[in-house]
């Protein structure tokens, strides 16, 4: 048997081997496997829990989210019914103040008509006493004029008494 490198460095690997063997190196190694598949078996627990979270959050969220959009419509649509009743209110408001100046100005044409018809019969009436002074005055006039007054003197020397 020729004792070659190669024959050195297989007996060499061998009582490298046996040594570690009998060190314990092989249970280190063992441990120290363990304990890594240990802490990534502990860490994916973890991943698997924060994910069940996330997506209970997530749920949540969703929905929190659709609760406040149906809060969202349903305020929409209260302040389209209130805006609609406040037009109406307000569109029987308006009719209301028309109709109550309308009433108004009809009252004042009223009174203005009255007054025009009081002051138009008392022009008429000044006219008429005019009219009536400067016929009598005409009428009158000389001897017949002074019997006349006259007379009404004595008449109201009579009512006097």
């Amino acid at each position: 048997m020729e004792l070659n490198a190669e024959l050195f460095v297989a007996v060499g690997f061998v009582l490298f081997v046996v040594l570690l063997g009998y060190l314990g190196v092989h249970k280190t190694i063992t441990a120290a496997l363990d304990s890594r598949i240990a802490s990534i078996t502990h860490e994916l627990e973890e991943a698997r829990r924060l994910r069940a979270e996330a997506k209970a959050l997530l749920a949540s969220y969703q929905q929190k989210l659709k609760h406040a959009e149906e809060q969202a419509e349903a305020i929409i649509e209260q302040a389209r019914h209130e805006s609609e009743l406040l037009a109406k209110e307000t569109a029987q408001r308006m009719v209301d103040f028309v109709e109550r100046h309308r009433k108004q100005a009809e009252a004042q044409i009223a009174m203005a008509e009255s007054a025009a018809t009081s002051e138009v019969r008392a022009i008429a009436v000044d006219v008429a006493i005019k009219a009536s002074e400067i016929v009598l005055r005409q009428q009158t006039a000389g001897a017949g004029g002074n019997g006349l007054i006259t007379q009404g003197i004595g008449d109201l020397k009579r009512l006097m008494n």
